[in-house]
């Protein structure tokens, strides 16, 4: 690629390349209102969000640099195969021919082929790991899946989510102004102020009260009476906020945005919820770079980052939440939250503080393994840490010399201790020592029904039965801790034959009643943030696969279920988005059943029902159109190599990968 900029070519119709560092403005260009189709190699040095505006982005316009745009050099695309017979379909159907008249021995079928091609993807598994997990690989990829869920939904089915999952695009999570997220901001170390991104004090006490009412109760990784004085005093005077402190504000500020519904935010804040998380959003990342968190040692960053995780484990491709989660634990075993604080001699009010911080991060780490695929990886013999006591905020502070009295009943840890349960049965209780690589093993089905048996009941001995119903939380509690016990035993079945399926179905039915119950109930509204993806998918996936059986379900069976699964949708419009592979497969399993066994009043089809055959349609199409441009692409590619003689060229020169060609393709 030549340093200087490329000439306009006569006869090409691509708006002019620019070089503004000479142009004086005498002669405005007709595609003012237009943008170039790639980066300037401004941004590109500075690695930048670029606009692409011309003559001149908005970046280089900021910076007061010169903004020079260069067309990159054209790369090959790796052209899709088509349905045509591969070089190993030929040569099995060859072999079988000569096998078939005497000349071949059939001994060798299972010799080395000589002709490597890459092959579609499959998934395989060894005598010693199938019980964990399978690889699924080919075209150069493999990836690892140890989900009961997806290893029962059979090779075909996990090869489509598998590609599907990578054609979704994640959403976006702000309005561009941070490119990058907290592990690359860290490792590029761009520190910037943040004085103007806090909110007025008003804004901010309004803040405060609204995380205290829909996120604390199911938090409680903050000391309500100490982080308030510290709100208070902060939000007067954010310039003297310390680095660490301003994570804790802004982790504070983004998850209560987060909690609120939209008109709330328009009523009580005065601007839309994406305004708000876009701008806080921001301010929490960028906080949390300007702390060189990756390095630290300090607790408030770790609860802002944890609290951040927690709002974000739904938003998040999968297995970029699956990393994020390995680092809070690296951080917390740097820190040493994974040992117990009276161990290692700390006050009373720090042993609490860390113990109710790391079991936020433990059912993290399960969460992420879970929507990844990848299953558990924190061993269950790396941690000692005890459960948080049963006591409410006012009865510990900071100084206090010996440990709380721990309350008989509920107490404010009422939500998180029985989550603390759940959590020591899944990632510890219900899992053996041994391993195969990375992954824990999970015990034998006997085993698991009984053990899961024995938490629930301790559970509801010791929390539950003093639960109170007109209490939102309390009626939460019990609604999900019912749940994720039925979510348990349901996983823990699946390996079951078709027999028992009516079984699972009942146990799929309980978890899709209760999660409906929850959002038809007023009360519990304000922490709907929290079990909008909460043991729900799985549940899903077998009634779903279910109603696409005929004859599985009686005429009014049919039609409650599906009643079920309209509520479902209505209530999670996510699953419309499909932007994570458990969403997908959820897509494929609905239009797959409603085509097979629909209701008797299918007539009009449902709004759920007519999204999902639009998506199906245009990603078809689109599918189409993406292999005609590939097979155009390919052609000029070859045309430029061969020229228009047919005589081959000899390019004296390297496909060099730099980021304008990454850049370039990325754009396309």
């Amino acid at each position: 690629m030549s340093d200087r900029p490329l000439a306009i070519a006569p006869a090409s119709n691509k708006p002019p390349i620019f070089n503004n560092g000479s142009n004086d403005g005498s002669h405005p260009s007709p595609y003012s209102s237009k943008m170039m189709p790639y980066t300037c190699q401004s941004c590109i040095k500075r690695k930048v969000k670029c606009d692409r505006a011309i003559p001149t982005c908005l970046s280089c316009s900021k910076a007061k640099v010169e903004c020079i745009y260069r067309e990159p050099t054209p790369r090959t695309r790796k052209r899709k195969r088509g349905p045509s017979e591969n070089v190993h379909d030929r040569l099995e159907r060859y072999e079988k021919i000569l096998q078939d008249n005497g000349l071949l021995s059939t001994e060798l079928e299972s010799s080395p082929r000589s002709v490597q091609e890459p092959t579609p993807l499959r998934a395989s598994s060894h005598d010693d790991t199938a019980k964990t997990g399978k690889l699924i690989s080919g075209d150069g990829k493999s990836r690892y899946v140890d989900s009961m869920l997806w290893l029962n939904s059979g090779e075909t089915n996990m090869r489509e989510i598998s590609d599907d999952e990578e054609n979704c695009q994640p959403a976006p999570t702000d309005t561009g102004l941070l490119s990058q997220d907290p592990i690359s901001g860290a490792l590029l170390g761009v520190s910037q102020g943040l004085v103007h991104y806090h909110p007025p004090h008003q804004e901010a006490m309004e803040l405060w009260a609204a995380y205290i009412n829909n996120v604390e109760p199911l938090c409680k990784v903050l000391h309500i009476p100490t982080t308030g004085k510290m709100i208070e005093a902060v939000s007067r005077k954010p310039n003297t906020a310390s680095k660490a402190q301003e994570c804790l504000l802004f982790s504070i500020y983004h998850f209560a945005v987060f909690s609120m519904a939209d008109e709330d935010c328009v009523h009580n804040l005065g601007q839309p919820r994406s305004t708000l998380l876009a701008k806080y959003q921001f301010a929490l990342r960028q906080s949390l770079v300007n702390a060189s968190w990756l390095k630290t040692t300090e607790m408030p960053v770790m609860q802002a980052y944890v609290l951040f995780l927690i709002a974000m484990r739904t938003h998040i491709d999968p297995h970029t939440f699956w990393i994020w989660t390995g680092v809070a634990i690296r951080i917390a075993q740097r820190m040493g939250l994974h040992r117990d604080g009276e161990v290692l001699g700390l006050s009373a009010f720090d042993v609490q503080m860390r113990r109710r911080l790391f079991w936020q991060i433990l059912p993290l780490d399960g969460y992420a393994g879970q929507v990844s695929g990848t299953g558990i990886s924190v061993a269950p013999d790396s941690w000692d840490i005890k459960q948080p006591l049963n006591i409410n905020d006012d009865q510990i502070y900071p100084g206090m010399a010996h440990q709380p009295e721990e309350q008989k009943g509920a107490s404010e840890m009422l939500f998180c201790l029985t989550k603390a349960e759940l959590s020591n049965f899944y990632t510890r209780t219900g899992v053996q020592k041994k391993k195969v690589g990375a992954t824990i093993r999970f015990r034998d089905s006997a085993e698991i029904e009984k053990l899961i048996d024995e938490v629930e009941s301790t559970i509801e001995s010791r929390y539950l039965r003093y639960c109170d119903i007109v209490n939102p939380l309390h009626v939460l509690t019990m609604g999900l801790v019912r749940s994720a016990a039925n979510a348990v035993r349901l996983r823990n079945r699946m390996t079951t034959g078709e027999n028992e399926r009516r079984e699972l179905c009942t146990l799929a039915q309980k978890i899709i009643d209760t999660d409906n119950a929850l959002y038809r109930n007023p009360n519990t509204k304000q922490f709907q943030w929290y079990h909008k993806a909460f043991f729900l998918w799985d549940a899903l996936i077998c009634i779903l696969t279910s109603l696409g059986k005929t004859g599985f379900f009686s005429r009014t069976e049919l039609d409650t279920t599906w009643r079920q699964v309209s509520d479902v949708y209505c209530n999670h419009p996510e699953i419309l988005e499909a932007k994570h592979r458990h969403l997908v497969a959820v897509g494929k399993a609905t239009i797959e059943a409603w085509s097979l066994n629909p209701p008797s009043d299918s007539t009009p089809e449902p709004g759920f029902i007519t999204a999902l055959q639009l998506q199906r349609r245009v990603k078809v199409a689109r599918q189409k159109v993406e292999d005609t441009a590939v097979q155009e692409d390919v052609s000029s590619f070859d045309m430029l190599i061969r020229g228009f003689d047919g005589m081959e060229r000899n390019l004296d020169y390297d496909f060099n990968l730099g980021g304008v060609d990454w850049m370039f393709w990325e754009q396309l």
